[in-house]
């Protein structure tokens, strides 16, 4: 806990990108520092900005919501993202302000070790499964090893925020969660996870076969 809270402080003094210069609260993440589970998305929004939390606004109720169906509270997950600092008017974020943000996202993920690493939307998931397409990964677990981090058994859905402007997202996301029970169980057993290069290779000859009949 103690260790926690040093690198807390540490990411909250950071200074290491001209995003510090902008937004009004550096915001770490939130919840068990001894979480089987981290959910990692893309950057704070406007009201984590203000609020120096993440995932409080709407998508971030219903990211509460979700954690509910798997009998879980926000307190005994950890909740995270990709940058520590609000981008400009919500803007995407830059390969910089990634890089700047890496140390310290690793250094939370050595420091929780988490049995499973959840990807939300896009931006996170090219972070730590370069070159897939959400579509085609997306309620699927997978194992990679990450040359900062170790092996590590991630989890891709797509963003909350997602199914409050395309409303059929909604269920996907439902549907998906659901099964973040049953991934856990496969992973304290020590089941086969796939592998995320050999996943892309198979989506890759399943495309080319697909081109080759039109």
């Amino acid at each position: 806990m103690l260790q926690y809270k040093n690198l807390e402080e540490k990411i909250k003094a950071c200074q290491r990108c001209h995003l510090r210069e902008t937004c009004l609260n550096v915001v770490p993440g939130e919840g068990n520092v001894n979480a089987e589970i981290m959910f990692i998305g893309e950057g704070p929004g406007e009201n984590e900005d203000k609020q120096g939390r993440p995932f409080v606004g709407a998508a971030g109720k219903f990211l509460d919501e979700l954690i509910a169906i798997i009998g879980k509270k926000r307190e005994e997950v950890f909740i995270a993202n990709i940058l520590k600092c609000r981008p400009p008017g919500n803007r995407d974020p830059l390969p910089e302000e990634v890089e700047a943000c890496w140390p310290w996202l690793v250094e939370q993920i050595k420091t929780i070790k988490p049995k499973l690493i959840v990807l939300l939307g896009r931006h996170a998931m090219e972070r730590f499964l370069p070159n897939q397409k959400i579509s085609k990964i997306r309620g699927q677990a997978l194992r990679r090893e990450v040359p900062e981090i170790g092996k590590q058994v991630f989890y891709v859905m797509y963003h909350p925020a997602a199914a409050l402007y395309q409303g059929s997202l909604r269920e996907v996301l439902i549907s998906d969660f659901k099964k973040i029970p049953k991934v856990l169980e496969a992973i304290e057993k020590e089941e086969d996870i796939p592998v995320a290069d050999k996943v892309e290779e198979k989506v890759a000859v399943e495309e080319n076969k697909q081109t080759t009949l039109f």
